[in-house]
């Protein structure tokens, strides 16, 4: 599972910004189901940046965010990203070189989905 929570972030905020976000990243690297993480930041707009985490499962993720440690250092910052869809599902992937592999959804059935 992917999340990507993007923050906009003004030039004389970005010390701070950077230093929340190390914050949190550190802390949500320590849970369980945790597989990567970066912050990274726009090159054609650097008021641009966004905090990637990879995870085990939507389950692993929603675990770590109720984790004190996490509540402590990271919800804050997380609270200050931008308002739209942030976790998603891997659907397909293909690693260097590779073939092309897909997943069944862990979402429950939709009509139209």
């Amino acid at each position: 599972m992917l999340v990507l929570n993007r923050f906009v972030v003004s030039p004389d905020g970005q010390d701070e910004f950077v230093d929340q976000a190390h914050a949190a990243l550190a802390v949500l690297a320590q849970r369980p189901g945790y597989h990567s993480g970066r912050l990274v930041r726009a090159l054609e707009d650097t008021a641009s940046w966004t905090l990637v985490t990879e995870w085990e499962s939507v389950g692993a993720y929603r675990r770590a965010l109720g984790a004190f440690d996490v509540k402590l250092h990271a919800t804050a910052l997380l609270a200050r990203s931008v308002d739209e869809p942030s976790a998603f599902e891997t659907l397909a992937s293909a690693a260097p070189g590779g073939p092309v592999t897909t997943a069944v959804s862990d979402r429950a059935a939709e009509p139209g989905r």
